[in-house]
């Protein structure tokens, strides 16, 4: 059983990391089709609308390195961070379940990013081809 995993694990964390990019990729590019709505709702919990280019460059940005397995380990903690932050600043009413899943949701995803800061990228990726992993 131990070997089937083993060698799944060439296939199984690339694809890890694709699932775990796409919400940023797909979030990223919503925000810039909804850029106004997104900065007033930033701007009405607190966080200044000025740093939305930011967030976007993050999220897209940082979803494609995930994709290609680049830079993988950097890229992995900075979103963890992001994950953390944002679900504290805009998830953090757990009176609201909504809110408590979103808060939730938040946190297992930046745990799935420290496996990746711990772990590297995997075999099939651009940190392992360049030697950095």
């Amino acid at each position: 059983m131990n070997t089937f995993f083993n060698k799944s694990a060439t296939w199984i964390v690339p694809l890890g990391r694709i699932l775990i990019a796409l919400i940023f990729i797909v979030t990223g590019f919503g925000k810039i089709g909804g850029y106004e709505a997104t900065q007033g709702y930033m701007a009405a919990m607190g966080v200044p609308g000025e740093l939305l280019p930011l967030v976007i460059a993050l999220e897209i940005g940082g979803g494609i390195l995930l994709v290609l397995g680049l830079f993988t380990r950097y890229v992995a903690l900075a979103l963890a961070g992001f994950s953390i932050v944002s679900a504290m600043l805009f998830h953090g009413n757990i009176a609201d379940q909504t809110q408590q899943i979103m808060l939730m949701k938040n946190f297992a995803i930046a745990g799935g990013f420290l496996f990746l800061v711990a772990n590297g990228a995997g075999k099939i990726s651009l940190d392992r081809r360049f030697g950095w992993s």
